[in-house]
């Protein structure tokens, strides 16, 4: 571990997660409403979703690049057949985040919508509507739960993917609460209720009456 870039990638998440929390602050959207006005509440969503975007994409591509200058063992790599499960599982993952980006609405989510219809930038750049069908019936952060399966049925891992694969884990479920924070400020009563009977990110087993 020492001789490898673990620690370097895992300095590279938190770095990656803390700019991701600051920028999808209420603090970041009131702040860019005051400086910027009409054209913040259009673009902000849209610029987040693309710096989100180039900086995972810088994110998923250190550990790669890492391996020009220090060593990286590989720990485990899944052999075959078992491998194309785990593929087969990550793609369902895969098409599950989809859908549920389709279930909140596409435009919205990726920011296309608020280019004609911008909102406040102290609400969420989401549903205007609690959404509690589909996959959200079963846990309220359906996109968490599948990106835990993309992240940890990696095919073959070495310390720097591992790095990875822990930091991606702890910034997921520290977005996941502080998600769950605004949308209880956004939904009130009705978060409350919906979040006493849902699970937050693994479904249950045995679901109750």
């Amino acid at each position: 571990m020492a001789e490898s870039g673990f620690w370097w990638v895992l300095l590279a998440c938190g770095l990656y997660g803390a700019l991701h929390s600051a920028l999808a602050s209420h603090a970041a959207k009131g702040w860019a409403e005051r400086r910027f006005g009409e054209t913040a509440r259009r673009t902000y969503r849209l610029g987040y979703v693309v710096i989100a975007a180039l900086t995972g994409l810088l994110l998923l591509l250190f550990p790669l690049a890492l391996r020009r200058f220090l060593p990286d063992p590989m720990l485990y790599a899944i052999p075959m057949p078992w491998v194309l499960l785990t593929l087969a599982l990550q793609t369902l993952a895969a098409l599950g985040v989809l859908q549920t980006v389709r279930l909140t609405g596409a435009a919205a989510f990726l920011g296309l919508q608020q280019l004609s219809r911008p909102a406040p930038l102290r609400t969420r750049s989401g549903p205007e509507q609690l959404v509690s069908r589909g996959f959200y019936r079963y846990v309220r952060h359906p996109i968490y739960s599948f990106s835990f399966l993309l992240i940890w049925l990696m095919p073959v891992v070495t310390w720097n993917i591992l790095a990875l694969m822990i930091g991606l884990t702890v910034y997921t479920f520290i977005g996941t609460l502080l998600e769950e924070r605004k949308l209880s400020e956004e939904f009130g009563p009705a978060y409350a209720e919906y979040r006493r009977r849902t699970p937050m990110v693994f479904p249950r087993i045995w679901p109750g009456r």
